[in-house]
């Protein structure tokens, strides 16, 4: 089959081995595939990572192994955490796969990904997908999931002024789910353009330069630049919360005076349940207002061009019908 590859920083389509599905896990042919800011830092050399790329997929269950038979022919998404299920792992015994210290993680760490034509996942990861969402929706569970981890992690009020900052892919998608906060939101951003789609739902909109000396309870920092972080800091009020999600391979010394004076909490923020993502998206969460440009498999390496073009929305692999 074929599989979009990184190796010593190396990115290539190859003609690799179909994978086989170990004892509870299916073989899923790919339908659409998303490029996100991860899979454009790890082939910078983030998580040290080499083999098949990808985590944002929505497939088709064509083999079960030792599983439920009922799974085959069901489109799917599936989380991209695998603990290690081992008796007596605390982390995946108490539901904390995410966190399991064994874990692999698809297209990131010790798991092929799913930038091919096939790839396997414990059934244990899969969610059926309704019949009425297209593969091009579908395909944003998994990031748009990652907007409803935090608010998971927190519990805001309808006294909490947040500001998102950064008006990229994953910036607009956590502006999606942090509508469904009481919270008072303002979306801060670089791009003019961008910032019309992150409008709606009475959020305002502010280019970084007109922020001033605001300060804001809760600031998300979805920059996907090393530098987000100084930048986030200064809009946070003392004793305020500073949400980061930001991955990158590059990094920056940091001055943490002010996370210590002005007693700031600071909340990493990292991949969350399918579900909630899962059930806004078939409820109507827009998002294809977020799709730059679609390839077909063959030309993924031009697709990583485009979404590595400074200011690009969602690029996604079209892999089969």
């Amino acid at each position: 089959m074929k599989a979009v590859q990184v190796h010593d920083g190396r990115l290539e389509l190859r003609e690799v081995p179909l994978p086989d599905p170990h004892p509870g896990e299916a073989l899923i042919r790919v339908l659409r595939a998303g490029i996100c800011n991860t899979d454009l830092e790890i082939v910078k050399g983030y998580a040290g990572f080499s083999g098949t790329l990808g985590h944002e997929f929505v497939g088709v269950v064509e083999e079960v192994n030792d599983g439920e038979a009922g799974w085959k022919g069901v489109r799917v998404v599936g989380e991209i955490n695998l603990g290690c299920h081992e008796p007596g792992c605390p982390w995946c015994g108490a539901g904390m796969e995410r966190h399991c210290p064994r874990r692999t993680v698809l297209g990131i760490q010790g798991k092929d990904g799913c930038m091919a034509e096939y790839l396997t996942l414990p059934i244990r990861n899969l969610l059926p997908v309704p019949p009425d969402l297209p593969d091009d929706t579908a395909v944003f569970v998994e990031p748009l999931a990652a907007g409803f981890e935090i608010l998971e992690q927190l519990h805001l009020q309808p006294t909490d002024r947040v500001a998102i900052l950064g008006d990229g892919k994953l910036g607009l998608l956590i502006n999606r789910a942090l509508r469904f906060s009481p919270a008072t939101l303002t979306h801060v951003g670089k791009h003019p353009a961008k910032l019309t789609l992150a409008r709606g739902a009475g959020i305002r909109t502010l280019l970084l330069g007109e922020v001033g000396e605001e300060r804001f309870d809760v600031v998300v920092e979805a920059t996907g630049s090393a530098s987000g972080f100084e930048t986030a800091l200064a809009m946070v009020r003392p004793r305020g919360t500073l949400v980061l999600k930001t991955t990158v391979a590059d990094s920056i010394p940091l001055d943490l005076t002010q996370v210590v004076v002005d007693e700031i909490r600071v909340l990493g923020s990292r991949c969350g349940r399918f579900e909630p993502a899962l059930r806004a998206l078939s409820n109507g969460v827009e998002v294809d207002s977020l799709v730059q440009e679609r390839f077909p498999l063959e030309r993924a390496l031009d697709a990583f061009e485009v979404a590595g073009t400074r200011g690009s929305l969602k690029v996604l692999l079209e892999v089969s019908g």
